[in-house]
């Protein structure tokens, strides 16, 4: 039987002429109690800084606001902008929010491209590998409870989590070392694309170890699906956000210069972001219609705040997912 997790993401993107932010982030605690009550999988929170729009800056914060209205919804923060933090804090939030969630999250930690964002924190983009590097050992060995040394500083963190942290920690990225990274540490993978995913088991192989909790992106699937009884009205009321979204991540991959690989360049014309399918307004028939195109453990996710999206919008889109999900499991069945 195919096994597709649904999912709804929060960047909590919030552009002047969007819905006001405090509006937004209460809305999004509301809709993770709701999404977890009708039986979502996951929720995935993003982080990055000094965004004009509010870029969600401190996911750790979001996540334990969420984990108190919450009881079996698995939390997915990420990418975490490793080289931007002191990783012995970083291990003390995820081991508290471990605990507060009851073991229900998962941590992707990222290298970062934005050179706006290191020049705030006072850090070097030409160091970050290092630094991630530096920062996933220090973390682990930490949270597995170890009193250490590291290069000259001191380490002990506590409380621990409930689990080890290998099954908690993911190493996110786009490119080769990105795999290898994850597989060196033997922890799991949060990866930009489906080639990141198969060198990742190809080295884990390698290794002679088992491949951690990986995910495998879908080539041709939305970032985002807004569930919508037209498809029309739908695109209509998701577009500004959607080009919004589209046009902010742009801006970034020019920081980043040649070295770019994102798939936002050239998409802020909304004909051409529609066409490219990155986020989608889909009626719950077309979302039926989709399920036997993904693979065995493929993911859909919601964005009801897409862009500073009214919560009112949102809430439609997620009372659709409510009357669609008894479809999509008879679906599977039938698929299986």
């Amino acid at each position: 039987m195919k096994h597709i997790n649904l999912s709804v993401a929060f960047d909590m993107r919030a552009p002047d002429w969007g819905a006001p932010r405090a509006e937004l982030y209460k809305a999004a605690v509301e809709m993770a109690a709701f999404a977890d009550k009708i039986g979502i999988a996951g929720i995935n929170l993003m982080e990055h800084h000094g965004s004009e729009d509010g870029y969600l800056p401190q996911p750790f914060t979001l996540a334990s606001a969420m984990a108190a209205v919450t009881s079996n919804i698995q939390f997915s923060l990420g990418a975490v902008i490793l080289p931007l933090h002191d990783p012995v804090m970083v291990a003390e939030q995820i081991a508290v929010l471990d605990l507060i969630s009851g073991g229900r999250i998962r941590v992707i930690l990222g290298a970062g491209y934005v050179p706006s964002e290191f020049a705030m924190f006072q850090t070097s983009t030409k160091d970050r590998a290092k630094r991630l590097d530096a920062g996933i050992e220090i973390i682990l060995r930490a949270l597995r409870g170890e009193r250490f040394e590291f290069q000259g500083r001191p380490v002990f963190v506590r409380p621990l989590p409930t689990r080890d942290p290998a099954e908690i920690i993911m190493a996110g990225g786009a490119v080769p070392a990105s795999a290898r990274r994850a597989a060196r540490f033997d922890i799991g993978l949060g990866p930009m694309n489906a080639e990141t995913a198969d060198l990742y088991v190809e080295e884990c192989k390698r290794l002679g170890q088992k491949p951690r909790t990986y995910f495998r992106p879908v080539p041709g699937m939305p970032l985002g699906v807004h569930l919508c009884e037209d498809p029309e009205q739908g695109w209509q009321a998701i577009e500004r956000h959607a080009v919004h979204v589209i046009t902010e991540y742009a801006k970034w991959a020019e920081q980043e210069g040649d070295a770019s690989n994102s798939p936002f360049k050239g998409l802020t014309d909304p004909a051409v972001l529609r066409q490219a399918g990155l986020f989608a307004a889909w009626t719950p028939e077309m979302l039926l219609a989709a399920l036997p195109n993904l693979p065995a453990h493929g993911t859909i996710s919601f964005q009801p705040l897409l862009g500073g999206l009214a919560p009112e919008e949102g809430w439609k889109s997620l009372k659709l997912v409510e009357q669609t999900l008894p479809k999509i499991k008879a679906a599977l069945a039938e698929l299986d």
